[in-house]
């Protein structure tokens, strides 16, 4: 309504004046299946500059709602329609069994006075995999390397929860990229094959079962994240056709995040958008891990076209081919 809306409205205009993001959270409510809702839920997206918020399409209580599923991707569709370059989409996703507790956006929320950490870390996962020879050595020393590097980290997260009144959750391990810090080239490292090629899968695994490992007090995701926009290496192989999206949910079985910033064409229908979220869904209950669905569709572009974006935190690439 009008009242939730101009507090959102102020909210973001702090966050603007601050240099700050916020998240709102699962917006689930009665009534969701609503032209209305859908309506709303585009203007705070479509309205403000920081906000961030998802919809819960699979959880633990609930198992997969379906119902959830095809709205989440009216609104998909409806951001792309009224946001430049569907950028819109970028700080909006679905949630299937994502608990409170992960720092990552749009996916993250609390039901408690609590906080939690991630942090950027490919460069990390790359130095490791260029100095270790062969898998069995680069996951050792992986496991060496990142607790290393988080330990202190989650030792001072600890002290600060202890002076304050909020709960600390862990850290997500998920080493999240930035453009050219990129998981893909890490990945690649490892495999020794662009990313997309056999063995790619088993490098994602070898990884992730590393995050899992950990010697650290962890929570969110952690698992293994391949934003497609974010990253450049992701990117460019994207653009060379070397994976498609049904590799990327392949991949989502041994790693995670799901599908995230994966660029589409603008023609995509409804059904199409809510026939992936439904897959990631499905994934998420099947294997009880969390995943998200945070798709791009880009008005007037086909499968195949170049996509780009004015937007600090993604690369350019092509409209992946629905399938």
């Amino acid at each position: 309504d009008e009242t939730s809306l101009d507090a959102i409205n102020q909210l973001d205009a702090f966050a603007r004046e601050h240099d700050l993001v916020f998240n709102i959270g699962p917006v689930n409510s009665r009534g969701q299946e609503s032209d209305e809702f859908t309506a709303w839920l585009t203007e705070i997206i479509t309205k403000t500059q920081r906000i961030n918020c998802s919809l819960i399409v699979a959880s633990e209580q609930k198992g997969i709602d379906h119902q959830s599923i095809r709205v989440s991707a009216k609104i998909m569709s409806a951001i792309s329609r009224s946001t430049l370059g569907g950028e819109g989409n970028f700080r909006f996703t679905a949630n299937a069994f994502c608990p409170p507790g992960s720092p990552f956006f749009p996916v993250a929320y609390f039901n408690d006075e609590a906080f939690s950490i991630g942090l950027e870390t490919p460069d990390i996962l790359q130095q490791t995999f260029e100095e270790a020879s062969g898998i069995e050595d680069a996951s050792r020393n992986l496991k060496r390397n990142l607790e290393l590097a988080l330990q202190p980290v989650a030792a001072q997260a600890e002290k600060i929860a202890n002076t304050t009144s909020r709960s600390y959750l862990g850290i997500d391990t998920s080493p999240a990229p930035l453009l050219d810090v990129s998981i893909g080239r890490a990945i690649e490292t490892l495999s020794g094959v662009p990313f997309g090629s056999a063995s790619t899968l088993s490098a994602c695994a070898a990884i992730t079962d590393v995050l899992k490992s950990l010697d650290l007090k962890t929570c969110g995701y952690s698992g293994l994240m391949l934003p497609i926009l974010e990253d450049t290496t992701l990117a460019a192989r994207a653009m060379e056709g070397r994976y498609s999206i049904s590799d990327l949910l392949l991949f989502s079985s041994v790693c995670g995040t799901g599908l995230d910033v994966v660029p589409l064409p603008g023609d995509i229908s409804t059904d199409q958008l809510a026939a992936l979220v439904g897959d990631v869904a499905s994934l998420a209950k099947k294997y009880s891990k969390p995943l998200s669905a945070r798709l791009f569709p880009v008005e007037g572009k086909k499968s195949g076209d170049m996509v780009t974006f004015d937007h600090p935190y993604l690369t350019d690439s092509v409209a992946m081919k629905v399938e």
